[in-house]
């Protein structure tokens, strides 16, 4: 008589995290057209100072296109804006610039 086994199916034992292609970030195929959102305290000069920053890194940057949304009590600022990015070195530099402002709490 065989003893059941007391190996348990994979899909059981594994966890939603050992997929590896579930851990990896989405690839992206650079040139794109690339949503960035700038949150940051609200201040009178902070989309034109967040804006030139950007186009810095994306002189293509149509401002027209841009939002922006206050939060609920005014105090901090979103801007949107869709770049044209060629490439993940590019979208680094831009964060680490927006960032080194002192203005940035999050860039997303």
């Amino acid at each position: 008589m065989s003893r059941p086994s007391s190996k348990k199916p994979a899909a059981i034992l594994s966890s939603p995290g050992d997929d590896k292609r579930a851990q990896e970030a989405p690839k992206i195929e650079f040139p794109c057209d690339y949503a960035i959102k700038i949150v940051g305290n609200n201040d009178v000069e902070f989309d034109r100072d967040m804006l030139d920053i950007v186009e810095r890194f994306s002189p293509e940057l149509d401002r027209s296109r841009v939002t922006h949304r206050d939060s609920r009590n005014g105090k901090y600022r979103s801007l949107h804006v869709t770049i044209y990015a060629t490439g993940e070195e590019q979208l680094n530099e831009l964060f680490v610039a927006l960032k080194a402002t002192g203005r940035v709490q999050m860039v997303l």
